[in-house]
């Protein structure tokens, strides 16, 4: 429904659409002015970077696409409007996501996949056919983990009622993080995003392995592709975590 709305308009979607690629290219244009001043960030070259870039991007973009909206759930748990989806014979979840879906959000995608276009023409990587492989997997992968993150923070929301700026901090925020490379951050925190949140498999230790570099707090070899494993992990605590929310709703009471 959401998605025939808003292409009713077709002409106001595309202006959308094209706002949406410039607005988020901004993010990167950051990145390049700050390459206009050194040769490196962290040991990294510019091309490198926006490898990073692009699957940090993509994976997020596809995330934010199919369920970003749990972020507004916060606002339906305080005026008790999430008991009409409680009444209805589908999923809470599934409707919680499909809830205002905003087709615009392709903007970002488009965006992270032109920069990793960029990135692949500028840098000489060795391919092979895993290689190949890990690249849409990783993508796939790391969409999965950062919607384990938006389903997590939907579920925190049923306790406090009004964090959706605590959710958008691992979220968006870790979004950001994964677009600079590992080498910028203290080792604390990439054990953090490694071990207990492990955002660094969205990007980190998968790039890491294609561009033929060393891994985020020398991981195994095989860690590269350990980011299926991660996801599933992750969707499936996070499963555990918005039912175990979802007990606790309790209306508003009036």
């Amino acid at each position: 429904m959401w998605v025939r709305s808003t292409l009713a308009y077709r002409a106001s979607f595309a202006m959308t659409l094209v706002s949406g690629l410039l607005l988020t290219g901004l993010d990167f244009v950051g990145i390049v002015l700050m390459f206009s001043q050194v040769d490196s960030l962290g040991g990294w070259t510019l091309p490198e970077v926006a490898f990073l870039y692009g699957l940090a991007a993509m994976s997020f973009g596809l995330a934010d696409l199919v369920i970003g909206s749990v972020a507004r759930l916060g606002t339906r748990v305080r005026d008790g409007s999430l008991d009409t989806l409680l009444v209805r014979p589908a999923p809470v979840l599934v409707q919680v996501a499909a809830d205002r879906f905003a087709l615009r959000r392709l903007s970002r995608i488009t965006q992270g996949a032109l920069i990793f276009v960029y990135a692949l023409t500028a840098l000489d990587i060795p391919w092979t056919a895993e290689k190949v492989l890990l690249v849409p997997v990783t993508v796939l992968s790391g969409g999965a983990i950062f919607s384990a993150v938006f389903v997590a923070g939907g579920a925190f929301q049923f306790v406090a009622q009004d964090a959706s700026e605590v959710q958008a901090a691992f979220t968006y925020g870790g979004g950001t993080m994964l677009q600079y490379p590992p080498t910028v951050f203290a080792k604390e925190l990439v054990r953090g995003v490694t071990f207990v949140f492990p955002l660094a498999f969205v990007n980190w230790v998968p790039a890491s392995h294609v561009l033929g570099r060393p891994y985020p707090l020398g991981l195994p070899e095989g860690a590269a592709w350990a980011p299926p494993l991660v996801a599933a992990l992750c969707c499936a605590l996070a499963g555990i975590g918005w039912r175990a929310g979802l007990r606790t709703y309790r209306s508003t009471g009036s």
